[in-house]
């Protein structure tokens, strides 16, 4: 087999392929053996039709067609490990003519691939971290955590609903917001089960007070909703005062000191399993806001979307749950679904664009040590089996994409610029 490519234009590259007259023999010689067996030609034993009887039976032009889509579905993996490359959707096969005996076969396929913007800058990304050590302000924030199982609720008459109140109100549906509607519902300010817009027009409301709050949903198309809000009832959240005697009584710990130790102690080993994440998470999405891309391009968004949903419906599947279940339990709809997986695609594709415009700007290189690595790290009984696997469904050029970016990623994360923020204590501040 022979391939020359063109260059990209718009997007898509375009191969020649030519494959060998021995080749195309093999495949003719193959799609009449199988129409043998697939069709009964009467007075032949089934596959032992001669070519003359199948032609005058299924028409010549159909068993080439036949061996003709066969060579192209045979070829494509190898012709995309030959070029080394990810197309975003199915190839594209126009003019197509059909194989001939005894003659090498000569054809064009398109391949749409995804679009390679450059970065505003290639310098160390400054990103802002957590200190590596445990803060005092960190304590204190998982310790009123932990008393908040203890919490207790007063009403109150003389204040307006504050942040962290449980507020009982009336719900009038007044456009598109029938699912909010309701007498006495019970409302946990803060805890992010309702729109944003709708905690802040309760806040500050009292006892008796009636109000028209209004929003537009975060997803594509939807129109403004609105309800109206009558105030009943308003319970401040107490905490109880921690002291020695609570320590032990409440939480099993000898005194406040012994509560605090143990807690600073958690919090380190959380610290030490989640920092590289975050410190990677942080450096890919300000690297990413770099990217010199307007929009999106609708076929690459379009690929990381149908990834993320397949992994997701098979996490959903592996712990035993349907994503009907799923939305259920968390009070969405399958159109905020879908548009909060689009949200997500359209960054993931700006991260893994900007990784990719990184290492070809530090012409990262990818060897087959490197490609035998990451076969035996993944954790599979037979890592030479699955290459062979990937090889045969032209998947290789996906796996060396995946190992750019990796080194794109140890790169951005040796050479970022940390600054250490304690967000607790600013949060609270």
């Amino acid at each position: 087999m022979n391939i020359t490519q063109s260059e990209v234009q718009d997007g898509k590259l375009t191969a020649t392929v030519t494959i060998p007259a021995a080749d195309v023999d093999a495949a003719i010689k193959k799609a009449y053996k199988d129409a043998a067996h697939k069709y009964r030609f009467q007075g032949f034993r089934p596959g032992h039709a001669p070519r003359p009887v199948i032609d005058s039976a299924l028409g010549k032009e159909a068993t080439l067609a036949q061996a003709t889509n066969d060579i192209l579905g045979s070829t494509e993996p190898a012709v995309i490990n030959e070029l080394d490359i990810v197309p975003v959707k199915d190839a594209d096969y126009e003019g197509i003519e059909l194989v001939k005996d005894h003659e090498d076969y000569t054809y064009q396929v398109v391949f749409p691939l995804r679009p390679t913007p450059a970065l505003s800058s290639y310098d160390p990304v400054e990103i802002e971290m957590p200190p590596e050590e445990v803060t005092e302000s960190e304590i204190d924030a998982q310790i009123d955590l932990l008393l908040g199982y203890h919490a207790t609720f007063e009403d109150v008459e003389d204040r307006g609903v504050e942040d962290s109140d449980f507020v009982t109100v009336n719900v009038k549906n007044i456009k598109n917001a029938e699912a909010l509607a309701g007498e006495s519902r019970m409302i946990a300010m803060g805890s992010g089960n309702l729109p944003k817009a709708f905690d802040e027009g309760l806040m500050g409301m009292k006892i008796g007070e009636t109000k028209e709050i209004s929003w537009t949903p975060e997803v594509e198309g939807a129109e403004e909703a609105a309800v109206e809000v009558t105030v009943n009832g308003i319970k401040a959240r107490k905490l109880p005062e921690l002291t020695d005697e609570f320590a032990k009584t409440g939480f099993s710990f000898d005194d406040i000191a012994a509560m605090r130790d143990a807690v600073k102690e958690e919090l380190a080993a959380d610290k030490t399993s989640r920092f590289p994440q975050l410190k990677e998470n942080r450096a890919v999405a300000k690297l990413a806001e770099r990217l010199e891309l307007d929009e999106m391009d609708a076929d690459y968004e379009q690929s990381v979307f149908q990834e993320l949903g397949q992994n997701f419906l098979q996490s959903l599947a592996a712990r035993g749950m349907s994503l009907d279940a799923w939305l259920q339990a968390n009070g969405l709809s399958s159109e905020q679904f879908i548009a909060d997986l689009h949200h997500q695609a359209d960054d993931v594709a700006r991260e893994s664009l900007a990784l990719d415009a990184l290492a070809r700007e530090l012409k990262v290189e990818v060897t087959e040590e490197d490609v035998d690595k990451e076969f035996q790290s993944a954790g599979v009984e037979d890592p030479d089996s699955v290459r062979e696997r990937f090889v045969a469904e032209g998947r290789m050029p996906a796996v060396r994409d995946s190992i750019r970016r990796s080194k794109a990623v140890d790169w951005l994360v040796e050479n970022a610029k940390v600054t250490e923020i304690d967000e607790t204590a600013k949060t609270e501040a």
